[in-house]
């Protein structure tokens, strides 16, 4: 009775989802049986048929109903329509009509049903509310005030969406009217303005509703329009990941979370204080310098205090950014706190630098700095990169430089060590390298486990209008590719901002991924202090001539609410101004620039106090012939146990283990030997670039793949010793212009590390010139930066038409700032002239000089950057061996390998010096080698002469055009004219050969 009065019992209406759950739960059931909870609403009294011999009857023709009303008698049919729309007990069952009842009578039993509310009505308007939550949740950002002035659209787009009922807050009532007469009554959604006021359950996407599960549908558009269409547009359902939507919702749909206390508030006010009065001191006292100011978006600096507040509560002790010119200077003084008088003396024109360093204009500098966070009390360590012109250039290179603080602290997950990232709206959408760095984000070797993109969108670039300078809606759409969440906020809420860049460092601290703040402002001046901005824009500067700066209007929001009255609002202002005051006066006392104050990659211990190496010399880059053999046994093997290599790398390894044994090396063995000994002596070694792990002509082979696991790799290498050095090979994306970017700031990081990028062709360094000609190139003259990565360029002139033949050396001799008017000393020539230089250029042409120098790259006592041109056609020349003689102690790297020809036997008669490196050395001597065999031959053929018919003589030596032979007189055909001829003739063979 029990299960007859539980089925009985209710009969309440069904909503589609569980009608779909009770469904699929039934056809789980096997085999079917009652469960106690039941879905009819009628008791049993009521319904005097259900009876208990009955109810297993009934529950089989109501999942059949449930199934397919069209299965069972139409009796049951309007039962079951009654009992789910709620009829009252007793009233749902209609009893069936006699055979001989006409269409007509049955269409009266049916009344009651039409009279019920219409249950496929009830899931149409709840599918149809559901749709409206979704369509603000998708496209709310695109009807959000986010412009300060109030005249252009974030999105560059001036319609509304179709599918989003806006408010009256937004639009005039008529025009609202309409809108809804258009997506409701016949419409898009089918509601009515009815439906306004009725409740609807909500979704369990949405967060709107708080502790309440049903709203009235004005209600549930107003929560909608307070979360996604106000100062804040939230880009976040492209997201494939169902956890990290549900995060983002409830942080910006719960209702009342963003709450300041009136501490939290204080604080705002005095950053944005700080941040406004330092541009309005440096323009009153140096109205006509360049600053790059910060008007028009002063709350960016209150935003990258909040991020780093927020990260450093989440555990990062270390915070490297990278960011453009504009407002360079402010984050300097009051994010960093470089010293104010450092920064003001920088506009004395007359200061001379006291180092090597020309510098760069004072908003490109860099800067590390190592402080007390105030509000968590925690300390932490801020290093912003210099960076040049190119203003997305340095966006790799604070992810290299990101990458490696990681990788040296073993900061695996990046809870650590992060990056920030400023960008301008026009560059962020313009500039091919802001994709590549995001392409980087998450592959192994190069994430740095989430970079918070900040962008300061002025809404204009330079004199560019964005409806001219981007082809997408925002300009921060690139990052959509890589799944991070874009929250943009009007920058004249700075509560908002604040709001958006906790969440967006929460973010990072949870998901470890990319996360961008559009910060949407405006460029109170033109592209510097001195530009005219009317000129191209002037309906836009007519506005901001009368826009009310951010701090007023907040602080007078403020004021309203009693969190600060006037007289503490202008001590605050009073307070800072002194500290400007007593800076600049300060800064009158320097009398020169220290370019190494501003280094923002430091390496302590590894030079003197002054900046200087700790010697001149370099040591024998030698290794002993233990080391060189094993090192040769472990490249020639598999150092681990059932592993399945290629049948071709196993004739590679054993034509490597052949080599060892005749105690000789190819070009591959030379650069494992190099590799290898420094690994044992503790040093990291980076090598990257597209298809380095086997090496692009097959020559390399540093990672072993097991040809019958997926993914189960071996790195020989990292095989050597114990204690060693970790070695970390890895395949790039097919990307230049950012790997070489992110290597370069990887080997800033550490002088002890030997960070290697390889192109793919040599001529590939192309598309990465702009990193070549703004950092590697120029890094020490403009930042007193040394940094030691190597290049390694592959074959040069070699082939392959000029398609592939452009990694022209003289490019880079072109680029070398050596002075030829000044002569080294010579007790110290060698080393002396590589640190004079701005970076080395190599073409080897042994094996052993290539070992030489790879070594010699970190034994130096300075750090210099190594351009190699590695050549394709001696990777497998017969005759491009080296002995390990050259490589053992006491042995370097060679800057003339002297001819061990003829000519070495008799220097006295050299009358020409022909200088040749690389391939060309061995072509050379291959050349010589086959005219001396000719030459040889010749004379053998004329000493085979007999009588020594002067014909004959004559012809052999008109095959040589260059000859000189005097010839004798008739008489002279005898034993002595032959002697006589004889040397000359040979003399004259040589002669006739090309000078080598």
């Amino acid at each position: 009775m029990l299960n007859l009065r539980t089925c009985a019992a209710k009969l309440r209406p069904l909503t589609a989802s569980q009608t779909v759950k009770t469904i699929s739960q039934h056809r789980l059931a096997a085999p079917r049986t009652f469960q106690q909870i039941r879905c009819y609403s009628a008791p049993v009294a009521a319904e005097p048929f259900l009876s208990g011999t009955s109810s297993n009857y009934v529950e089989e023709m109501y999942y059949a109903w449930l199934e397919n009303p069209k299965s069972v008698h139409k009796s049951w049919d309007i039962f079951f329509r009654n009992a789910n729309a709620g009829a009252a007990p007793g009233t749902a069952y209609q009893s069936p009509p006699p055979l001989s009842t006409r269409l007509s009578t049955l269409s009266q039993a049916q009344f009651l049903v039409q009279a019920q509310p219409n249950v496929d009505k009830l899931v149409e308007d709840h599918l149809a509310v559901q749709s409206l939550i979704r369509a603000y949740q998708i496209r709310g950002h695109h009807v959000a005030q986010l412009d300060p002035l109030g005249i252009l659209d974030a999105d560059l787009d001036s319609s509304l969406p179709a599918d989003i009922i806006t408010s009256t807050d937004k639009l005039d009532l008529a025009v609202f009217k309409e809108r809804l007469r258009v997506l409701t009554v016949g419409g898009f959604y089918g509601l009515d303005e009815s439906d306004l006021d009725k409740v609807f359950h909500l979704p369990t996407t949405t967060f709107i509703g708080g502790n309440e599960s049903a709203l009235p549908l004005r209600e549930i558009i107003r929560r909608l329009e307070m979360a996604y269409c106000q100062h804040i547009g939230v880009e976040f359902m492209f997201i494939n990941d169902l956890e990290q939507c549900q995060w983002i919702r409830q942080k910006f749909e719960t209702p009342g979370i963003m709450q300041f206390t009136n501490e939290e508030k204080r604080t705002l006010l005095a950053r944005l204080v700080r941040s406004t009065r330092f541009e309005e001191f440096l323009h009153r006292k140096w109205s006509s310098e360049k600053r790059f100011g910060l008007e028009g978006c002063e709350v960016l600096i209150p935003a990258l205090k909040t991020i780093i507040d927020k990260s450093s509560e989440k555990g990062v002790d270390y915070v490297i950014m990278g960011m453009p010119h504009r407002g360079r200077l402010n984050v300097l003084a009051n994010v960093i706190r470089k010293e104010l008088e450092q920064i003001f003396c920088q506009f004395d024109s007359k200061l001379e630098a006291a180092d090597e360093g020309s510098g760069d204009v004072k908003y490109h500098l860099g800067m590390y700095h190592r402080r007390i966070n105030r509000v968590t009390d925690r300390n932490i360590t801020l290093s912003l990169v210099a960076n040049p012109s190119h203003l997305e250039a340095a966006d790799p290179v604070v992810q290299g430089k990101t990458k490696a603080e990681q990788f040296y602290c073993g900061d695996t997950e990046g809870k650590k060590v992060m990056s920030i990232l400023l960008h301008g709206d026009a560059a962020f959408a313009g500039q091919g390298i802001v994709y590549e760095t995001f392409h980087l984000s998450d592959l192994p070797s190069y994430t740095t486990h989430g970079t918070v993109h900040v962008v300061v969108n002025n809404q204009i670039g330079f004199t560019t209008d964005p409806r001219m300078a981007r082809s997408s809606p925002y300009p921060t759409d690139v990052a959509r590719v890589v799944n991070a969440p874009i929250f943009h906020v009007n920058a004249d809420d700075p509560e908002a901002v604040v709001y958006v860049c906790n969440v967006a460092a929460e973010w990072r601290s949870t998901f470890h991924k990319d996360v961008v703040v559009d910060l949407v402002c405006y460029r109170r001046n033109g592209h510097n202090e001195m530009d005219e901005p009317m000129f191209t824009q002037p309906l836009m500067y007519k506005q901001i001539r009368k826009q009310k700066p951010v701090l007023q209007k907040y602080a007078e929001l403020l004021i309203s609410q009693g969190v600060v009255n006037q007289l503490e609002y202008e001590e605050e202002i009073a307070k800072y101004d002194k500290i400007c005051e007593e800076a600049h006066a300060r800064s009158k006392d320097e009398k020169i620039l220290h370019i190494k104050h501003w280094l923002d990659s430091p390496w302590p211990g590894f030079f003197t106090l002054d900046g200087q190496p700790r010697s001149m010399t370099c040591p024998s880059t030698g290794l002993n012939e233990e080391d060189l053999t094993h090192i040769g046994q472990v490249a020639s093997s598999v150092p681990v146990e059932d592993f399945t290599i290629h049948g071709g790398l196993s004739r590679i390894l054993k034509t490597r283990g052949e080599m060892v044994k005749n105690r000789t090396v190819d070009w591959a063995l030379a650069e494992y030997m190099a590799f290898g000994s420094l690994l044992k002596e503790g040093i990291h070694i980076r090598l990257s670039g597209q298809d380095v792990e086997r090496g692009t002509f097959s020559h390399r082979h540093h990672v072993l793949h097991d040809q019958n696991v997926d993914k189960r790799t071996c790195i020989p290498m990292n095989h050597l010793w114990p204690n060693q050095a970790p070695y970390t090979v890895c395949n790039s994306s097919l990307s230049e212009y950012g790997v070489l970017g992110f290597e370069l700031g990887f080997a800033m990081a550490s002088p002890n590390a030997l960070v290697l990028w390889e192109a793919q062709f040599g001529d590939f360094h192309n598309t990465a010139q702009c990193i070549i000609d703004q950092f590697i190139c120029p890094g020490q003259a403009k930042w007193v930066r040394q940094n030691g990565i190597v290049l390694l360029l592959p074959h040069g002139m070699e082939g392959m038409g000029p398609e592939h033949s452009s990694a022209r050396p003289e490019r880079f001799l072109q680029m070398c700032n050596d002075d030829p008017d000044v002569f080294p000393k010579l007790d110290d020539f060698d080393v002396r002239q590589l640190y004079d230089c701005n970076w080395i250029v190599v073409n080897c042409s042994t094996p052993a000089n290539f070992f030489h120098v790879l070594r010699r790259q970190i034994l130096l006592p300075f750090r210099k950057p190594l351009i190699i041109f590695t050549p394709k056609s001696l990777l497998r020349h017969p005759e491009a061996r080296s002995s390990f003689d050259d490589m053992l102690p006491g042995t370097h790297f060679l800057r003339v390998i002297p001819d061990s020809g003829p000519a070495a036997q008799s220097p006295k008669q050299v009358k020409r010096v022909l200088f040749c490196t690389g391939k060309v050395y061995y072509d050379l001597t291959r050349e010589r080698k086959a005219r001396q065999m000719e030459a040889d031959v010749a004379i053998t053929r004329v000493e085979q002469l007999s009588p020594f018919p002067f014909d004959l003589l004559q012809q052999e030596a008109e095959k040589y055009p260059a000859a000189e032979l005097v010839w004798c007189q008739e008489e002279h055909k005898n034993q002595g004219y032959y002697d006589y001829v004889k040397p000359r003739l040979r003399t004259t063979i040589n002669r006739a050969k090309p000078v080598w």
